[in-house]
């Protein structure tokens, strides 16, 4: 399946969110993600199906003042 991953297009065998993580190695990482404009919590992640041509956006927390 196709999806723009932070604005790049990758080749994924995932069909949820979450397998889309493990697959990009983020596993137990602590980030935000949205879909398609929409953001998806940690808990929805497994259960949210994904289309080819969507667009995830996968923001990690910075540090910092």
């Amino acid at each position: 399946m196709q999806i723009i991953v932070n604005g790049v297009e990758r080749r994924l065998r995932a069909t949820t969110l979450a397998q889309a993580l493990d697959e990009l190695d983020y596993g137990d990482t602590i980030i935000a993600t949205a879909l398609n404009g929409r953001f998806v919590a940690a808990a929805a992640r497994a259960s949210t199906v994904l289309a080819n041509g969507d667009a995830l956006e996968i923001v990690a927390p910075m540090q910092g003042g």
